[in-house]
């Protein structure tokens, strides 16, 4: 299964979990394990709290911190090498266990893809491994 998002911002955090667990319910997996993905050089699946945005806003700071736009030798090329570099450091995808058709997420976890060069429109494919 695959699903589109938008993002409306260069940085963004964007929470997919509404999307993931309807998928997962239509599958009515009792047993095994769900994987995220992004097929995007400049995007990343993250699992982390949601319920305070600060959260997403600090991660976003913080990678800004650690990597700084326009310094990279990829800029020449299409200015986005600090996009490309958070990206692959978050990575582009996640595994959560299923459990009675349920995400076994944590009390505050979300899944979320973060966009590191929008505005885009960007696929999210959901891969489910079944146990028997």
């Amino acid at each position: 299964m695959e699903f589109q998002v938008k993002s409306t911002k260069k940085q963004e955090i964007i929470d997919i979990t509404a999307q993931i667990k309807q998928i997962l319910k239509e599958s009515q997996t009792k047993k095994g394990i769900l994987i995220i993905y992004t097929p995007h050089a400049t995007a990343a699946i993250i699992i982390n709290e949601n319920y305070d945005p600060n959260i997403c806003d600090d991660i976003l700071e913080a990678l800004d911190n650690l990597i700084p736009q326009g310094k990279w030798r990829h800029d020449k090329i299409d200015n986005n090498a600090a996009a490309h570099i958070k990206a692959s450091i978050i990575g582009p995808s996640q595994t959560i266990p299923i459990k009675d058709n349920k995400l076994q997420l944590g009390t505050w976890q979300n899944c979320m893809l973060a966009d590191f060069d929008g505005p885009k429109n960007r696929r999210v494919i959901v891969n489910i491994i079944q146990n028997k």
